[in-house]
């Protein structure tokens, strides 16, 4: 879980108890565990499912991957590449037989291509989605929700701004934090 997760933010309640690495981020959890605190995946604004029971070691020990013996995959898993089934009509196999590379060199590079191309909307639509999120589940009970709500999906910053001035400040702040990604241009 912690390898693929960069930063992370804890709410006890309102108020926010930590942000930055899961790791620093679980001992203040840890710490606030009476209080059922919750710890959203900024990138996403997805809540992480923790285990706060036990000693603190016990909680980082339950998020070590566990360790098994995965079964080998198709595919050549020491580039990354594995296999799935892709199902595409016989025009398209064609089509991908006669590329420089063959299929599977055809269908990377269009993806990519499609990749580059999507990605100041698919961004935008990302952040848009982990700031709703977070509002429903911080903000789902406050003030103005749904209208701040409307105005998020609107793209009306000013009344966004407005409808959200009188929330608590930690959740007002986090909100508007992960709002600015919207607009803001892809890394």
């Amino acid at each position: 879980m912690s390898s693929s997760i960069s930063c992370v933010t804890a709410f006890a309640g309102v108020r926010l108890i930590a942000r930055g690495e899961l790791a620093a981020v679980i001992s203040a959890a840890h710490a606030h565990r009476g209080e059922q605190p919750l710890v959203f995946e900024d990138e996403t604004g997805r809540t992480l499912e923790l285990d706060l029971r036990g000693s603190l070691a016990d909680v980082v020990a339950k998020l070590a991957p566990p360790r098994f013996q995965p079964k080998p995959a198709r595919g050549r898993p020491r580039l990354g590449v594995t296999a799935r089934e892709v199902t595409l009509l016989p025009r398209h196999w064609d089509w991908l037989a006669r590329q420089p590379g063959g299929a599977s060199a055809a269908l990377r590079r269009l993806v990519e291509d499609a990749r580059r191309e999507a990605s100041g909307p698919d961004a935008a639509r990302e952040a848009l989605e982990a700031t709703y999120r977070v509002m429903t589940t911080l903000g789902g009970d406050l003030p103005g929700y749904e209208d701040a709500t409307r105005a998020l999906f609107a793209r009306d910053p000013g009344q966004f701004e407005q409808l959200i001035a009188g929330w608590p400040t930690d959740v007002r702040d986090y909100v508007q934090a992960l709002n600015a990604r919207i607009d803001a241009p892809p890394p």
